[in-house]
């Protein structure tokens, strides 16, 4: 029954039944009719009892159950929900839980086969062993003054399950179902009870795991979709997915991304909408099949049925609004490392490196061990709050220690952690040598946490025995590299045993994403020359492993490896900074490490650096002589605030210098209180800023001009120096800070334009240079620019665009600015502008000079000439260089280089009926607050890196002489505010897809959706110079020639930046808000990336199973195209309008149009998929006036207006 089950889902939804107790409520059964004979005279009431009417009533079940089948039920619920012996206890009949679970399946099963042999054309029906999660929880503490109790224990909801599942599989059952599940512990629990029945009865059934949420959106014990399904995952499930909770409507979101994540099939049964004042269900089955009927219309659900409230009728309803819809197409397994506290932790290529937090180790911290030896674990918390806030993304927990009762500890810590959320949170690594503490932390732990460890040193059998517990219980397992000889210390052994192990391993079925190796950090300079090599065969071992044993993690005790230099902190954190440094280059993805103990390898003393490398890579036999000799010249020098005292010698420096070396540096921890000191030694808060701040500001800036700085760390020094007058600010008169030195600069984004990162950085760069800044945002009026810079007195004023319409709006200012008689330097910049542009169409508008500046780095040196004593010379070279550009412009782009519009259209694409793909299914998908995880990895960081003016390809810039360190340092922090970002899910992502129907017509595409036609105008490309002159309309097929279908979307990465950014800049982190937009901006890019991929793969399915790798999908290597409007092919920025209200993008996600055509938030994107082969991307380039009044005509618009849309497009 297994594979016809397995195979039916692959083909269409399957349905499941609805709502038992509902039913059952119908027949309105008095306390006999639940007694019966058997239980007439037993002595507690059982009216209520539901679950015993398959003993005692089994001809009322039957009906329910034939009533679901007649109604189009492919799978009927057994009548067994609280047949478990907690539940039963209630009446008394715990002693009946097998018999009554065995009745139930019975019935079913009875009433199934019946409705099979006289309806043989129908199909198979299949019986489902319905299993409830009991009323007590595991996870949540009854208790608060004492959080560490339970109502019941794992064990205790093991043997409360297993007769009820042993019932259901003697009983005729084809599946069990957990559902309505509240308590992931408690669902893991009972996952583990069935694998206890399977191995007894010789007989594995498939299994259904259906969770319940909170109005919050998570379970009632704490979980994110996300991290329910990392948790079960285990189980291999037939399905997983949501009951009960909601209505249709209210649970589409989290089915949405629960089918964004499982790699399984998605069940669904909800409630019959909300509950009114009565507790009584009143949707309809029409209303609840329409709102059902948006899940197969995206394609989200396997399984669909119902829960509470629903009947026969629900159900007929569901199952005829689906028979129309193909089913949720099955992923292609990501083989990722999934871990899981309250949220997920995923670990790809894409995470970087884990770390894991040492302190909660009584042999990692002193203070956590003592507090644990006095019972004080609510205090012992507050180290494990430390190392979560300090980084640690797991915590490993251990109490191996001869004073305290480990598995007692182990459970109590647990226990209580679960109700810390702050703690609870992030996954927990269970660590001990002692199998009884590590079984005990398993069965408290709902997450999917990871045990440390297992190996090969007590023989294969006890191995693979503790590693298939292991798997039941939900968990992965750090491999420890020992056998039957002994720990495995050379690199030879290493790999020897990891090969092993690997084999034993994957051949049982346990998952190579979820084996994490330790190849056994060891110290090395211990004076033993066979040790020195243990680091460096550490890495070897590593690099060997990632490579030849596909899918596995590596980790290591980095603090082990510095053993022999305890007390010498300075020397121990190069160690492990060196370590962690080639570690993670040779694939180390986990290390358990004290961040506090580690420095940034950039910044290691260049003697203490070779020395390290030297004892770490094993490339002098001296080497670990050699740094036992450093180590005893720094003996006994102070350290302070955990850092070393030569890393702070610059503290004792006179204030005046700390300030410099502080801005130099980036170093914002101790500037305010600098900038105080220095007032309180004599000098009023406005000569510190002139005489401390300002000059160390001038000279990062002289170093960024110079190429000496990078963006990242001029940035930074912004924010220093923000922090330091900051702390001025109240000590001066009327609280102003600004300088009156260098120039006025006014700064704003053109009106119709949101995008302001590069401005936001240029503010920041001119301001390190002495420029008084006043920016005025974006979207700012034309009137409001020019009405300022004459109040404000500007020396010069900076124009900002992204999109090509904004072109227009820099004209205007122009214009306006001569309108009124004024020749204040203006400069122009972003991605649109160009110094072509700039010189044919802004600068011949005005007399005063106009200047393009590519970057950040430019304007500093443009401006330094504009106001420095070459003025004349540079503006002269300026007016010369300009009028070049003009006359070269006007004899290549004259309309002679232009063929004429009919002739180009007869030099089109012919796009044929055999090159069309058609979709899996056309329609509208929402994908609402979609994983920030699956989007990580479509990341373009090349682009990333040169926003910040980083020049160079990814990832080979990583080891660039010159620019390595701060791209490295760059992307650290990036993916440190990405996950940031993803934990406390400060930005969500939502997105629209719509494949239609659609046809050319002309250079028109028509795309067909619900009986309208919505023409799309496209242009074409005129050059006489080009092979073809295509328009993108040749890539659909014309009118009349057959079918074919566009596909549409409209993505933003955007929503909570806004208050991101506030956040950060309200905390003087300009920094930080620079770099949380770009990340959206890149984000963006890689949500629409991802989206592609979807399409392609899933949505309409012309490249389905193929499995590209990323940097092949970044280089655009795939069948079709993807063009967002504002591309060279498709330059309008206003056919948004008709494709937003094609997808009705505003209602579904948020995002708004502005009059301009931006769209709101800033970092989204909207436009076109294309599945033909032959589409490859393109530039329409110039038009002539001819093809402007003809697609004026066809947009229907006037001419003028489509100027102003195209304006880089006009001869």
């Amino acid at each position: 029954m297994g594979k016809e089950l397995y195979d039916i889902i692959g083909e269409r939804i399957v349905i499941l039944d609805g709502g038992m107790g509902t039913m059952i409520q119908r027949y309105g059964l008095r306390e006999e009719e639940y007694r019966g004979e058997e239980f007439a005279s037993w002595h507690l009431p059982l009216k209520g009892c539901n679950d015993l009417l398959a003993l005692t009533r089994p001809e009322v079940i039957g009906e329910i159950h034939r009533a679901y089948l007649e109604a189009g039920a492919d799978i009927i619920t057994t009548d067994s929900f609280n047949a478990n012996r907690i539940s039963l206890a209630d009446y008394g009949l715990q002693e009946h839980a097998y018999a009554i679970s065995r009745a139930a399946a019975q019935v079913a099963r009875r009433t199934a086969d019946d409705y099979m042999r006289e309806h043989p054309q129908a199909g198979p029906r299949f019986v489902s062993g319905s299993v409830g999660p009991t009323s007590k929880s595991s996870s949540i503490a009854t208790d608060m003054n004492d959080t560490a109790r339970r109502e019941v224990d794992f064990e205790g909801l093991v043997a409360a399950y297993t007769p009820q599942i042993e019932g259901l599989v003697d009983g005729g059952a084809d599946i069990i179902q957990f559902e309505t599940f509240f308590d992931t512990l408690n669902c893991k629990a009972a996952i583990f009870a069935a694998g206890e029945v399977f191995a007894s009865r010789g007989r594995k059934l498939p299994l259904i795991v259906s969770g319940t949420l909170t109005n919050s959106g998570r379970t009632l014990s704490g979980q994110t979709v996300e991290a329910f399904y990392a948790s079960v995952a285990h189980a291999r499930p037939l399905a997983v997915g949501f009951n009960c909770s909601f209505g249709a409507r209210q649970l589409l979101p989290y089915l949405k991304r629960m089918a964004d994540i499982a790699e399984c099939p998605v069940s669904v049964y909800p409630n019959a909408g909300l509950p009114n004042l009565a507790g009584e269900y009143e949707e309809s089955p029409e209303t609840m099949a329409v709102q059902m009927e948006e899940y197969f219309r995206q394609g989200l659900v396997n399984i669909a049925g119902g829960c509470c409230g629903t009947t026969p009728d629900h159900i007929r309803a569901v199952a005829e609004a689906a028979r129309h819809y193909p089913p949720r197409p099955l992923p292609v397994p990501r083989h990722r490392t999934m871990l899981a506290g309250l949220e997920p932790l995923v670990v790809d290529e894409t995470t970087g490196f884990v770390s894991v937090g040492e302190r909660t180790n009584v042999a990692g911290s002193a203070k956590f061990a003592r507090l644990i030896r006095e019972g004080r674990f609510e205090e012992a918390f507050a180290v494990a709050r430390n190392q979560i806030e300090g980084g640690a993304q797991v915590i490993d927990i251990c109490f191996d220690d001869g004073m305290i009762d480990g598995p007692a500890a182990m459970r109590r810590f647990l226990n209580m952690a679960a109700a810390e959320p702050e703690i609870a949170r992030v996954p927990v690594m269970i660590d001990s040598s002692s199998w009884e503490v590590l079984e005990a932390g398993l069965q408290c732990v709902q997450g999917k946490s990871i045990v440390n460890s297992i190996s090969l040193k007590e023989g294969e059998e006890t191995f693979l025995h503790r590693a298939s517990l292991i798997r039941r219980y939900g968990a992965a397992a750090v491999v420890m590299l020992f056998d039957e000889r002994g720990q495995a210390d050379v690199y030879e052994r290493k790999i020897e045993v990891a090969a092993r192990a690997y084999r034993l391993l994957t051949a049982a079925g346990f998952p190579p994403e979820d084996i994490v190796f330790d190849p056994n950090v060891l110290a090395v300079a211990t004076g033993i020359p066979e040790h020195d090599v243990y680091a460096r065969d550490f890495i070897r071992a590593t690099e060997w492993i990632r490579a030849n044993l596909p899918g596995v993690n590596v980790s290591g005790g980095i603090s082990n490896l510095s053993f022999a230099f305890r007390g010498i902190d300075r020397v121990r954190r190069a160690m492990h900074s060196v370590f962690l440094y080639h570690g993670r280059k040779a694939g180390l993805n986990f290390g358990i490490v004290n961040p506090a103990m580690t420095d940034l390898y950039e910044e290691i003393e260049p003697e203490l650096l070779a020395l390290a490398e030297d004892v770490v890579l094993a490339r002098r036999t001296e080497a670990a002589e050699n740094l036992a000799a450093y180590a005893e010249r720094v003996r006994g020098e102070k350290e302070a605030g955990g850092r070393a005292a030569a890393g702070e010698e610059w503290r004792s420096l006179p204030v005046g210098e700390r300030i410099y070396h502080a801005m130099v540096k980036g170093i914002a921890d101790r500037i305010a209180d600098d900038a105080l000191e220095a007032v309180g030694e004599g000098m009023t808060p406005l000569e510190v800023i002139d005489r401390c701040f300002m000059p160390a500001m001038e000279h990062v800036g002289e170093l960024f001009g110079q190429g000496k700085m990078f963006l990242p760390q001029v940035v930074k020094t912004a924010r220093v120096m923000k922090k330091g007058v900051g702390a001025l600010t109240p000590l001066i008169e009327g609280g102003s800070t600004e300088n009156s030195g260098k120039e006025k600069a006014l700064l704003a984004t053109v009106k119709g334009d949101v995008h302001d990162i590069g401005k936001n950085i240029v503010s920041v760069v001119m301001a390190c240079n002495g420029y008084r800044i006043r920016d005025l945002g974006v979207m700012v009026e034309c009137e409001d620019i020019v009405d300022t810079a004459l109040e404000w007195g500007a020396d010069v004023i900076g124009l900002s665009a992204l999109i090509t319409p904004s072109l227009g709006e820099m004209i205007k200012v122009v214009r306006e600015l001569e309108r009124r008689g004024v020749r204040i330097p203006v400069v122009v910049g972003g991605a649109t502008t160009s110094g072509v542009h700039t010189a044919v169409k802004i600068a011949p508008e005005y007399s005063g000079p106009v200047i393009h500046c590519r970057d950040a780095s430019e304007n500093v040196v443009v401006l330094g000439k504009l106001f420095g004593p070459e003025r004349e010379e540079f503006l002269a070279d300026l007016r010369r260089r300009q009028e070049e550009l003009r006359r070269s412009y006007a004899a290549s782009h004259g309309e002679g280089n232009l063929l004429p519009l009919a002739l180009a259209r007869t030099n089109r694409h012919v796009k044929r009926a055999e090159d069309v793909e058609l979709p899996r299914s056309s329609g509208i998908r929402q994908l609402l607050d979609y994983p920030i995880c699956d989007v990580i990895p479509y990341i373009d960081w090349s682009y990333f890196i040169s926003s910040w003016g980083l020049k160079g390809r990814w990832p080979e810039i990583l080891f660039s002489s010159d620019k390595g360190e701060e791209a490295r340092k760059l992307v650290d922090d990036a993916q440190t505010m990405l996950y940031r970002i993803g934990r406390e899910k400060l930005l969500t992502l939502n997105a629209v897809v719509g494949i239609f129907p659609a046809f050319s017509r002309g250079d028109d595409i028509v795309v067909e959706r619900e009986g309208r036609k919505v023409v799309l105008p496209q242009l074409r490309c005129q050059s006489a110079s080009t092979a073809e002159n295509l328009s993108l309309a040749d890539y659909v097929l014309p009118e009349g020639e057959g079918n074919d279908y566009v596909c549409l979307f409209a993505a933003s990465a955007g929503f909570g930046l806004h208050e991101l950014v506030t956040g950060l800049r309200e905390s003087g982190d300009e920094y930080g808000a620079i770099l949380a937009k770009l990340l959206a901006d890149r984000l963006a890019e890689a949500f629409a990336e991802a989206l592609h991929v979807a399409v392609r793969r899933d949505l309409w399915g012309f490249e389905a199973g193929e499995t590209m790798p990323v940097q092949e999908v970044l280089a655009g290597n795939y069948q079709g195209a993807r063009m967002a409007f504002g591309y060279p092919a498709v330059p309008d920025h206003s056919l948004k309008k008709e494709v937003f209200r094609l997808l009705d993008a505003e209602r579904i996600t948020g995002m708004k149009l502005t009059d301009s055509y931006m769209i709101d938030p800033g970092e989204s994107l909207c436009g076109v998929i294309l599945a033909d082969r032959h589409l490859k991307y393109f530039d329409v380039g110039k038009i002539d006036a001819e093809q402007l009044a003809d697609y004026a005509r066809r947009r229907r618009i006037t001419p003028e207006e489509a100027k102003r849309l195209l304006p880089k497009n006009i001869v």
